[in-house]
């Protein structure tokens, strides 16, 4: 199910908070959770032990997802990222959201799943964009591409010092385009902006502390998880 809420947003070339110059309607997808947070925060870790969690308690059913997705689209973005070949920062922000249109819309995708009753969790999805390429080449063309995609109907933001997901990192075997301290101190400073935003026009956004060890955290994100609604059905 999407369920809109109604605002009124205004744009300013330069401003990250948001994107558009009228009045629109912000879609919220039922039954549809993110979670984002700079590199090394562990996104994909806690999504995995979300899954082995699901395996226990069977009901909602869990579809686990990621962006990139492993479609196509998706693999072709992961090459760019491990630097496999040279790609404009514009040409990327253009590959995430095909990425993610087939992502919502394909068969059994985002929309079908969710729509049918099926907990969507997603380790990354608009919100990623709208820093990571806003940052890489400006807010225009992130928000312009991203701006008609309808919202989770929650977003868990798993927050950590730039410094320490770095640290983290450090143990991997190839470091990916935006994996270093420069970039993420400013991926944490335009989430902040976002998510505020994000916050101010009712969507559902939790912070969860994400220094913390894995276990503690994933316990952290499925009290957050638990209170939506599908868990009452």
């Amino acid at each position: 199910m999407i369920f809109t809420i109604y605002l009124r947003t205004v744009y300013c070339t330069g401003d990250s908070r948001f994107y558009m110059c009228y009045f629109r309607q912000m879609e919220i997808i039922s039954n549809f959770a993110v979670l984002e947070g700079g590199d090394g925060c562990g996104t994909t870790t806690q999504l995995s032990m979300l899954a082995e969690r699901f395996k226990i308690i069977k009901k909602p059913v869990l579809y686990p997802t990621f962006e990139p997705t492993d479609g196509p689209i998706g693999r072709l973005i992961r090459e760019a990222l491990r630097k496999e070949f040279p790609v404009k920062p514009h040409t990327l922000s253009m590959l995430f959201a095909a990425d993610r249109n087939e992502h919502l819309y394909k068969p059994d995708g985002i929309i079908e799943r969710a729509g049918r009753g099926e907990l969507v969790v997603s380790d990354r999805f608009a919100l990623s964009s709208l820093v990571y390429q806003g940052i890489d080449c400006g807010d225009d063309l992130p928000g312009f591409l991203n701006w008609r995609f309808p919202a989770p109907e929650l977003t868990i933001f798993l927050d950590i010092d730039p410094e320490t997901a770095v640290e983290r990192m450090k143990n991997r075997n190839k470091l990916e385009i935006y994996e270093y301290l420069d970039f993420q101190v400013k991926v944490r400073a335009q989430y902040g902006a976002l998510l505020q935003s994000y916050r101010d026009k009712g969507a559902r956004v939790e912070i969860i502390d994400a220094s913390k060890s894995a276990s503690a955290v994933a316990d952290m994100v499925w009290s957050k998880l638990s209170q939506m609604p599908i868990f009452n059905v």
